[in-house]
């Protein structure tokens, strides 16, 4: 039963949920989807177990607030950069809408990355083609259907479990995940409890939510509407073209035979010849039913095609308008200030404070002496060996409590020093320099200070 025009794809007209079992499709548009399902998924699994560095590529340390990026190491004070790059995501991610609609849902989004990828495939491996799904879900309960069930959930299981844990070799490194699977559950509760939590949204979310995530609670789709305008290309079919709808030999009518492959391919049930509707992922699936239709037919190809609003209606569509450049002006903003940010970063940090349950200065005889302490936090990947050392403008008695300091990755360290200047060179300021270097990679950090007790 096709739903109304007015109420969710995947619907009954009696608000109950319908089934849907998309039809396979195959062409231009499916190909170039699956080739990027590959990369994605290979990345989405891969990156915490391919090392770079020494360290996962992808290593989030929460505990210990270290965390591995492609290479490079960071620390709890570099979470204004995560606020960066999530600033330029979600930037993009408006540009793209605005530009060609809901791609991101239908081409990267790990929802339908996942279910298109791998867990629509496991099922038509067991319960074939869509007539046959069909036909299987409304048939009564036999030994034949309970082993296709059964074997088909094991699957998934089996597969939410792999992909549960890999989502937590993010949190805990490839190497520890596995040493805590030798040493069994019962003395790693919390990984357990958060890969078993992590199989269970899996399992629930692929095996029966589905679509139900992208139109009831991803609040991306539901901001959809606001981020478009009638400039934004988007899946569209072209009114003018397959209107009036009628049967191949009849006359008078126009290219749509109204054979609704493209509502039987949707894995959201929509009915896209019904017009812009919130629930089109723009996975273009029902562009490569049309164009095999239209091939059958002799017919043009692109009845549905990638189109505005503004072309629908036979007018010029605008590609540079204020939403699309205010977006675009934001992304680029956000993701440069994220590039010199990380071009700029020195691969370790070095502060330098008065000492702390101490007077600033003190006076002993004709000399003044200052305390300081030096933190020093290395964020190379590995170990690294720094020295630590005073200029000053003025004779002056330097003592660094250890002048050459060895940290392993994401480590620190805090050194006393003291500065001691003649009273009678202290006729004008004097700034003294504390110099790290980091003589492993060959990077220096200066801070000036102001010496006290003139």
């Amino acid at each position: 039963m096709t739903p109304a025009p007015n109420i969710l794809g995947s619907m009954n007209q009696d608000g109950s949920r319908r089934e849907l079992h998309p039809a396979d499709v195959d062409g231009r548009w499916m190909r170039w989807r699956r080739a990027v399902f590959v990369v994605l998924i290979g990345f989405y699994v891969l990156a915490p177990f391919i090392p770079v560095g020494g360290h996962p590529m992808i290593h989030l340390d929460v505990q210990h607030r270290r965390f591995y990026l492609f290479g490079s190491t960071f620390n709890s004070q570099d979470f204004w950069l995560v606020l960066l790059l999530m600033l330029a995501f979600i930037f993009g991610l408006l540009f793209v809408t605005a530009w060609r609609g809901r791609v991101w849902c239908g081409w990267g989004c790990p929802q339908t990355v996942f279910l298109e990828g791998l867990y629509r495939p496991i099922e038509r491996l067991f319960d074939g083609p869509r007539e046959a799904r069909i036909r299987l879900a409304a048939a009564p309960w036999t030994a034949g259907k309970f082993v296709r069930r059964l074997g088909k959930n094991t699957v998934f299981l089996v597969l939410s479990a792999a992909i549960a844990h890999t989502a937590t070799a993010i949190f805990v490194s490839p190497r520890e995940l596995w040493l805590m699977i030798v040493e069994g559950p019962r003395l790693h509760l919390e990984a357990f409890g958060l890969t078993l939590g992590f199989t269970a949204v899996l399992m629930f979310n692929f095996a029966w939510f589905r679509e139900q995530f992208c139109v009831v609670l991803c609040p991306y789709g539901r901001l959809q509407s606001v981020l478009h305008d009638r400039d934004s290309v988007t899946v569209a079919y072209r009114v003018d073209r397959g209107e009036p709808r009628g049967k191949l030999q009849q006359r008078g009518v126009g290219d749509c035979i109204d054979c609704k492959r493209c509502v039987v391919v949707c894995p959201t049930g929509i009915d896209i010849r019904n017009g812009l509707q919130m629930e089109c992922l723009a996975c273009t699936q029902c562009i490569d039913a049309c164009d095999e239709i239209m091939d059958k037919v002799k017919r043009p190809r692109g009845l549905i095609t990638f189109a505005s609003q503004t072309e629908l209606a036979g007018q010029p569509r605008r590609t540079l308008r204020p939403r699309l450049v205010v977006y675009a002006g934001l992304m680029a903003v956000t993701a440069s200030t994220l590039g010199v940010s990380l071009a700029t970063r020195t691969p370790f940090e070095a502060n330098v404070f008065r000492a702390r349950g101490a007077m600033p200065y003190v006076i002993d005889g004709e000399l003044v002496r200052n305390p300081f302490e030096v933190h020093v936090t290395n964020k190379n990947p590995g170990p690294a060996r720094f020295t630590i050392e005073v200029r000053s403008p003025v004779a002056a008695q330097v003592i660094v409590g250890t002048p050459v300091v060895e940290l392993a990755s994401l480590t620190d360290a805090h050194v006393p020093v003291s500065v001691s200047i003649a009273r009678s060179l202290l006729t004008a300021p004097v700034d003294v320099v504390l110099v790290v270097t980091d003589t492993t990679h060959g990077t220096v950090r200066e801070q000036t200070v102001r010496f006290l007790g003139r």
